[in-house]
């Protein structure tokens, strides 16, 4: 049955629900249970959620025409590309936004010549490394955080322990070392750039 020249069902719906439902369960499994549970920043599943979604509705859609590989890559690039100006967005986020955008891509863009055992083989493969990644690459890697500190007795030198002691106590890290920056006298603040341990 057709309705203007569109036809009301094809058997692609089945492939589609399947695929999405794949789709879903692998970004859930990257985006909640690996990139939340050690960055711990909520703002950013909304984002890798909705994008994946929508990339891969896109593409299973575009998918129906005839795109040759110029097309499919130009269409991942500008994706792979995409900023967001208001707010600078870490290399961390874009890199997991970016490992979001190609799971959606390969998901809808599989085709007849690949079966379902390789699909959910990639996928695992990708999350795989992902999560290897996050739990033993990251693990004594050193961080740096900025930060506004207000005690400014303890900027002395002969002071630098008990600085140390103080924002170990207050961030809940362990510290490697300190670099003291501008310091603001009228305001009794200083700036100060803190190593830390992952």
């Amino acid at each position: 049955m057709e309705i203007f020249g569109i036809p009301l069902f094809d058997d692609d719906f089945y492939k589609m629900l399947i695929k999405l439902i794949i789709n879903v369960i692998f970004l859930t499994g990257i985006i909640r249970f690996i990139y939340y549970k050690y960055s711990k920043k909520k703002e950013y599943l909304f984002t890798f959620y909705l994008i994946g979604t929508v990339v891969f509705f896109l593409c299973f859609t575009l998918k129906k025409y005839e795109l040759d590989l110029g097309m499919a890559l130009g269409l991942f690039a500008i994706f792979g590309i995409l900023r967001y100006r208001t707010t600078p967005i870490d290399v961390k986020e874009m890199t997991y936004l970016f490992v979001v955008i190609g799971i959606s891509v390969m998901n809808a863009l599989s085709n007849k010549k690949m079966s379902y055992v390789e699909i959910l083989s990639a996928n695992s493969i990708i999350l795989f490394v992902v999560y290897f990644f996050e739990r033993f690459y990251n693990q004594n890697m050193v961080l740096k955080k900025d930060i506004i500190y207000e005690t400014i007795e303890n900027i002395h030198p002969e002071n630098h322990d008990k600085l140390k002691e103080d924002i170990q106590q207050r961030l809940g890290i362990q510290i490697v070392k300190l670099e003291i920056g501008d310091i603001n006298f009228l305001r009794d603040t200083a700036e100060i750039t803190v190593y830390y341990k992952n």
